[in-house]
C-alpha cells in the first residue's frame, strides 16, 4: 500500500490541520516508508513462534511483568450513584432524545 500527494492532503484536511506542499510531501515520504516497512514485517514466516506478553521476557525473565489476578476489588455503588439520576431504567440512565 502506498499514499499519494492527494491522500496526505485530503487527511491533513479531515484531521483539520493545515500543511504546505513541503510538509505534505515529507509527510508522504515518511507515511510510506512506514507502510514499507509494515510490508516488510507481514512478510516474516512467524509460524511456531508463541506471542509474548513482554518482549523482554523472552531475553530476561526476571524483568517480565508480574500480573496481579483480574479479580473485583470493588463493591456495587450503581445504585447509590443512580440516586440523585432525574430518570433510571434497569440500571441505566435515561436521558432525553438528542438526535432525530
Amino acid at each position: 500500500m502506498s499514499l499519494t500527494l492527494t491522500d496526505v492532503k485530503r487527511i491533513a484536511n479531515l484531521a483539520k490541520l493545515n500543511v504546505s506542499e513541503d510538509e505534505a510531501s515529507s509527510t508522504l515520504d515518511k507515511l510510506n516508508g512506514i507502510f514499507s516497512l509494515v510490508e516488510q514485517l507481514k512478510a516474516v514466516d512467524t509460524t511456531g513462534v508463541a506471542p509474548l506478553s513482554h518482549p523482554i521476557a523472552a531475553l530476561l525473565p526476571e524483568l517480565a511483568l508480574r500480573l496481579r489476578d483480574d479479580v473485583v476489588t470493588e463493591s456495587n455503588h450503581r445504585e447509590e450513584y443512580q440516586q440523585p439520576a432525574p430518570a433510571t431504567q434497569d440500571g441505566l440512565y435515561l436521558v432525553p432524545k438528542v438526535i432525530e
